[in-house]
């Protein structure tokens, strides 16, 4: 994969956005939203990497699910999601699995967001499917809402 481009339209995670999440009462999570820092939108199956780092913790992937076009994914779906488009002015929702949700107060969000830009490909390189990558990653220190988001199943 070769670095390519940063084009910092927009801040990739969205301002007070960060809300715990209640299940049947019960805070299961949290969440919040994120955009593409880019002039144009991708299909979710160009996303190579997304992490999340909350407070210095890195959020495993089974923790994660994507939210987009009023449908929810789990990370390991990503891959596969050729015909699922995020256009470049929606906002995606990560939600975290974490039993009890977030303490009250401020919480420092680190997104790493690389796409594959499939028609960007790089001249002269040996290696099969070498595209150009965006890179989104986005960084911001966001304060817990105090209203939840509630949710029931």
């Amino acid at each position: 994969m070769t670095f390519v481009m940063k084009l910092p339209f927009v801040d990739t995670v969205v301002d007070n956005s960060l809300v715990n999440t209640l299940v049947n009462g019960k805070k299961l999570g949290y969440e919040f939203q994120i955009r593409l820092s880019y002039y144009r939108g991708h299909y979710l199956s160009c996303i190579e990497e997304l992490t999340i780092v909350v407070d210095g913790e890195e959020v495993k992937a089974n923790d994660i699910n994507f939210c987009l076009n009023g449908k929810e994914f789990t990370m390991g779906q990503i891959p596969y999601l050729i015909s699922e488009f995020w256009n470049c002015n929606e906002a995606a929702t990560i939600k975290v699995y974490l039993p009890g949700g977030l303490e009250d107060g401020e919480h420092n969000i680190n997104v790493t967001l690389l796409l594959r830009n499939a028609y960007m490909y790089i001249p002269g390189n040996t290696e099969k499917h070498n595209y150009a990558v965006l890179d989104s990653c986005g960084s911001k220190t966001l304060t817990l809402r105090n209203e939840e988001r509630r949710e029931n199943l």
